[in-house]
Protein backbone atom coordinates (compact mmCIF):
# COMPACT_ATOMS: atom_id res chain seq x y z
CA UNK A 1 0.00 0.00 0.00
CA UNK A 2 1.14 3.40 -0.74
CA UNK A 3 2.90 4.88 2.08
CA UNK A 4 0.75 8.14 2.73
CA UNK A 5 -2.29 6.16 2.58
CA UNK A 6 -1.16 3.42 5.24
CA UNK A 7 0.18 6.17 7.36
CA UNK A 8 -3.54 7.79 7.66
CA UNK A 9 -5.42 4.06 7.94
CA UNK A 10 -3.49 3.51 11.09
CA UNK A 11 -4.75 7.34 12.48
CA UNK A 12 -8.16 6.20 11.35
CA UNK A 13 -7.90 3.07 13.62
CA UNK A 14 -6.21 4.74 16.43
CA UNK A 15 -8.74 7.73 16.65
CA UNK A 16 -11.90 5.08 16.35
CA UNK A 17 -10.19 3.06 19.33
CA UNK A 18 -10.16 6.78 21.34
CA UNK A 19 -13.82 6.96 20.24
CA UNK A 20 -14.68 3.32 21.90
CA UNK A 21 -13.24 4.74 24.74
CA UNK A 22 -14.52 7.44 24.98
CA UNK A 23 -18.01 6.44 24.43
CA UNK A 24 -17.84 4.06 27.00
CA UNK A 25 -16.90 6.21 29.76
CA UNK A 26 -19.61 8.40 28.64
CA UNK A 27 -22.38 5.14 28.98
CA UNK A 28 -20.79 4.75 32.57
CA UNK A 29 -20.55 8.53 33.96
CA UNK A 30 -23.61 7.06 36.17
CA UNK A 31 -22.15 4.07 37.30
CA UNK A 32 -21.68 3.31 40.73
CA UNK A 33 -17.64 2.66 41.18
CA UNK A 34 -16.82 2.86 37.74
CA UNK A 35 -13.46 4.07 36.76
CA UNK A 36 -12.50 6.03 33.53
CA UNK A 37 -10.66 4.40 30.52
CA UNK A 38 -7.67 6.01 28.60
CA UNK A 39 -6.46 5.23 25.72
CA UNK A 40 -2.86 4.76 25.09
CA UNK A 41 -0.95 5.27 21.63
CA UNK A 42 2.69 4.99 20.40
CA UNK A 43 4.11 5.25 17.21
CA UNK A 44 5.01 2.26 14.76
CA UNK A 45 8.65 1.19 13.39
CA UNK A 46 10.34 4.26 11.52
CA UNK A 47 12.13 3.51 8.07
CA UNK A 48 15.47 5.04 8.29
CA UNK A 49 16.03 6.53 5.00
CA UNK A 50 19.68 8.36 6.71
CA UNK A 51 20.80 7.32 9.50
CA UNK A 52 21.00 10.41 11.92
CA UNK A 53 25.30 10.61 12.58
CA UNK A 54 26.21 8.31 9.80
CA UNK A 55 29.12 9.53 8.13
CA UNK A 56 28.80 12.17 5.45
CA UNK A 57 32.62 12.25 4.40
CA UNK A 58 35.55 10.99 6.38
CA UNK A 59 35.78 14.01 8.77
CA UNK A 60 31.80 15.06 8.95
CA UNK A 61 28.43 13.04 10.68
CA UNK A 62 25.32 13.76 9.52
CA UNK A 63 23.55 16.24 12.55
CA UNK A 64 19.78 14.47 11.48
CA UNK A 65 18.89 11.83 10.25
CA UNK A 66 16.02 10.83 7.33
CA UNK A 67 13.35 8.80 8.73
CA UNK A 68 9.77 8.20 7.74
CA UNK A 69 7.44 6.99 10.38
CA UNK A 70 4.63 4.15 9.46
CA UNK A 71 1.93 5.22 11.52
CA UNK A 72 0.26 4.72 15.28
CA UNK A 73 -1.19 2.01 16.71
CA UNK A 74 -3.12 1.74 20.49
CA UNK A 75 -0.89 0.01 23.09
CA UNK A 76 -3.16 0.03 26.08
CA UNK A 77 -6.38 1.31 28.27
CA UNK A 78 -5.48 2.43 31.28
CA UNK A 79 -8.11 2.50 34.00
CA UNK A 80 -7.85 5.73 36.06
CA UNK A 81 -8.48 4.77 39.32
CA UNK A 82 -9.41 8.30 40.76
CA UNK A 83 -11.41 9.20 43.51
CA UNK A 84 -14.87 9.62 42.83
CA UNK A 85 -17.75 11.67 44.43
CA UNK A 86 -19.51 10.43 47.60
CA UNK A 87 -23.33 10.15 46.83
CA UNK A 88 -25.23 10.02 50.53
CA UNK A 89 -28.06 7.85 50.27
CA UNK A 90 -29.53 7.02 53.53
CA UNK A 91 -29.49 3.45 52.76
CA UNK A 92 -27.50 1.33 55.73
CA UNK A 93 -25.87 -1.43 53.06
CA UNK A 94 -24.41 1.53 51.17
CA UNK A 95 -20.89 1.97 51.48
CA UNK A 96 -18.16 3.59 49.84
CA UNK A 97 -14.36 4.13 50.42
CA UNK A 98 -12.82 6.62 50.34
CA UNK A 99 -9.14 6.72 49.78
CA UNK A 100 -6.89 3.44 48.57
CA UNK A 101 -8.71 0.48 48.82
CA UNK A 102 -11.28 -2.10 47.83
CA UNK A 103 -13.87 -4.29 48.35
CA UNK A 104 -13.71 -8.33 48.11
CA UNK A 105 -16.39 -9.96 47.06
CA UNK A 106 -16.46 -14.17 46.35
CA UNK A 107 -17.72 -15.19 42.93
CA UNK A 108 -19.32 -17.87 41.73
CA UNK A 109 -16.00 -19.34 40.64
CA UNK A 110 -14.80 -19.35 43.72
CA UNK A 111 -12.04 -16.59 43.20
CA UNK A 112 -12.01 -13.15 44.87
CA UNK A 113 -12.92 -10.12 42.92
CA UNK A 114 -12.72 -6.59 43.86
CA UNK A 115 -15.06 -3.73 43.28
CA UNK A 116 -15.63 -0.03 44.41
CA UNK A 117 -19.37 -0.15 44.01
CA UNK A 118 -20.47 -0.34 47.70
CA UNK A 119 -24.06 -0.75 46.74
CA UNK A 120 -24.96 -3.81 49.25
CA UNK A 121 -28.11 -5.70 49.27
CA UNK A 122 -29.51 -8.59 51.97
CA UNK A 123 -29.87 -11.97 50.24
CA UNK A 124 -32.76 -14.21 51.15
CA UNK A 125 -30.65 -15.82 54.35
CA UNK A 126 -29.44 -12.38 55.83
CA UNK A 127 -26.25 -12.27 54.01
CA UNK A 128 -24.33 -9.47 52.61
CA UNK A 129 -24.36 -9.37 48.62
CA UNK A 130 -23.82 -7.06 45.89
CA UNK A 131 -25.80 -6.50 42.94
CA UNK A 132 -25.01 -9.84 41.12
CA UNK A 133 -26.24 -11.91 44.54
CA UNK A 134 -22.69 -11.99 44.48
CA UNK A 135 -21.47 -12.53 48.94
CA UNK A 136 -19.12 -9.73 50.39
CA UNK A 137 -15.70 -11.42 51.44
CA UNK A 138 -15.56 -11.86 54.52
CA UNK A 139 -19.04 -12.99 54.59
CA UNK A 140 -21.52 -10.75 56.98
CA UNK A 141 -24.86 -12.05 57.71
CA UNK A 142 -26.84 -10.07 59.58
CA UNK A 143 -30.05 -11.55 62.25
CA UNK A 144 -33.34 -12.04 60.80
CA UNK A 145 -34.37 -9.75 64.15
CA UNK A 146 -32.15 -7.05 63.66
CA UNK A 147 -33.30 -3.46 64.18
CA UNK A 148 -30.61 -1.21 62.77
CA UNK A 149 -27.41 -2.28 61.21
CA UNK A 150 -24.38 0.45 61.92
CA UNK A 151 -20.72 0.00 59.65
CA UNK A 152 -18.11 2.02 61.78
CA UNK A 153 -14.58 3.54 59.42
CA UNK A 154 -12.85 0.80 60.40
CA UNK A 155 -15.09 -1.65 58.80
CA UNK A 156 -16.76 -3.22 61.73
CA UNK A 157 -20.32 -4.44 61.35
CA UNK A 158 -22.53 -3.87 64.32
CA UNK A 159 -26.19 -4.46 64.48
CA UNK A 160 -28.91 -3.64 67.25
CA UNK A 161 -31.10 -6.70 67.40
CA UNK A 162 -34.97 -6.98 68.80
CA UNK A 163 -34.96 -7.30 72.79
CA UNK A 164 -31.58 -6.11 73.33
CA UNK A 165 -30.12 -2.30 74.03
CA UNK A 166 -26.65 -2.85 73.34
CA UNK A 167 -25.28 -3.49 69.56
CA UNK A 168 -23.62 -6.76 68.66
CA UNK A 169 -20.38 -7.03 66.44
CA UNK A 170 -21.16 -9.08 63.88
CA UNK A 171 -18.38 -9.17 61.56
CA UNK A 172 -15.83 -6.86 59.88
CA UNK A 173 -15.41 -5.70 56.38
CA UNK A 174 -11.77 -5.63 55.27
CA UNK A 175 -10.42 -4.43 52.13
CA UNK A 176 -7.72 -4.52 49.49
CA UNK A 177 -4.71 -2.70 48.62
CA UNK A 178 -2.60 -3.40 45.14
CA UNK A 179 0.90 -1.63 44.25
CA UNK A 180 -0.56 -1.17 40.48
CA UNK A 181 -4.54 -0.23 40.31
CA UNK A 182 -3.76 -0.05 36.54
CA UNK A 183 -3.13 -3.29 36.28
CA UNK A 184 -6.13 -4.79 37.58
CA UNK A 185 -8.53 -6.66 35.26
CA UNK A 186 -12.03 -5.22 34.25
CA UNK A 187 -13.87 -8.47 34.19
CA UNK A 188 -17.24 -6.33 34.08
CA UNK A 189 -20.19 -5.97 36.83
CA UNK A 190 -17.55 -3.53 38.28
CA UNK A 191 -15.61 -6.06 39.22
CA UNK A 192 -11.75 -6.51 38.80
CA UNK A 193 -9.35 -9.54 39.30
CA UNK A 194 -6.01 -9.54 39.83
CA UNK A 195 -3.47 -9.63 37.44
CA UNK A 196 0.35 -10.48 37.35
CA UNK A 197 0.87 -6.20 36.64
CA UNK A 198 -1.58 -5.55 39.35
CA UNK A 199 0.76 -7.53 42.17
CA UNK A 200 -1.22 -9.44 44.32
CA UNK A 201 -3.66 -7.84 47.43
CA UNK A 202 -2.43 -6.91 50.82
CA UNK A 203 -5.38 -7.12 52.84
CA UNK A 204 -6.08 -4.92 55.73
CA UNK A 205 -8.68 -3.08 58.14
CA UNK A 206 -9.63 0.06 56.53
CA UNK A 207 -7.93 3.52 57.98
CA UNK A 208 -4.80 1.27 58.56
CA UNK A 209 -1.70 1.75 57.06
CA UNK A 210 -2.73 4.00 54.28
CA UNK A 211 -6.30 2.01 53.73
CA UNK A 212 -8.89 4.30 52.97
CA UNK A 213 -12.01 4.70 55.79
CA UNK A 214 -15.44 3.35 55.02
CA UNK A 215 -18.62 5.58 55.14
CA UNK A 216 -21.80 4.06 55.81
CA UNK A 217 -24.83 5.45 53.80
CA UNK A 218 -22.87 6.53 51.22
CA UNK A 219 -21.88 5.28 47.39
CA UNK A 220 -19.02 6.51 45.51
CA UNK A 221 -20.02 7.67 42.22
CA UNK A 222 -17.96 7.35 38.60
CA UNK A 223 -14.75 9.17 38.13
CA UNK A 224 -15.89 9.99 34.47
CA UNK A 225 -16.00 13.80 33.96
CA UNK A 226 -18.51 14.69 31.29
CA UNK A 227 -17.03 17.81 30.10
CA UNK A 228 -13.46 16.55 29.60
CA UNK A 229 -14.80 13.54 27.57
CA UNK A 230 -16.91 15.57 25.00
CA UNK A 231 -13.69 17.99 24.78
CA UNK A 232 -11.91 14.28 24.05
CA UNK A 233 -14.61 13.50 21.88
CA UNK A 234 -14.01 16.74 19.52
CA UNK A 235 -10.36 16.53 19.49
CA UNK A 236 -10.88 12.62 18.34
CA UNK A 237 -13.51 13.98 15.83
CA UNK A 238 -11.18 16.33 14.35
CA UNK A 239 -8.50 14.10 14.41
CA UNK A 240 -10.56 11.66 12.29
CA UNK A 241 -11.36 14.40 9.60
CA UNK A 242 -7.65 15.46 9.32
CA UNK A 243 -6.62 11.68 8.91
CA UNK A 244 -9.92 11.18 6.45
CA UNK A 245 -8.73 14.05 4.71
CA UNK A 246 -5.20 12.73 4.25
CA UNK A 247 -6.27 9.94 2.21
CA UNK A 248 -8.77 11.87 -0.26
CA UNK A 249 -5.71 14.35 -1.17
CA UNK A 250 -3.32 11.59 -1.41
CA UNK A 251 -6.02 9.89 -3.48
CA UNK A 252 -6.40 13.46 -5.68
CA UNK A 253 -2.51 13.42 -5.68
CA UNK A 254 -2.21 9.56 -7.17
CA UNK A 255 -5.34 10.64 -9.69
CA UNK A 256 -3.55 13.90 -10.59
CA UNK A 257 -0.32 11.47 -11.14
CA UNK A 258 -1.84 9.32 -13.19
CA UNK A 259 -3.77 11.43 -15.19
CA UNK A 260 -0.66 13.00 -16.35
CA UNK A 261 0.94 9.76 -17.76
Amino acid sequence: MYRPLWVAKTGLDAQQTRMSVISNNLANANTIGFKRDRAKFEDLIYQNIRQVGAQSSQNTQLPSGLALGTGVRAVSTEKVHGQGNLIQTENAFDMAIQGKGMFQILHPDGSIVYTRDGSFSLSSTGEMVNASGYPLEPAITIPANTLSVTVGSDGIVSALVSGSTTPTQIGDIQTADFINYAGLEAIGGNLFRESAASGTPTIGTPGVDGLGTVNQNMLESSNVNVVEEMVNMIETQRAYEMNSKAISTTDEMLSYVSNQL
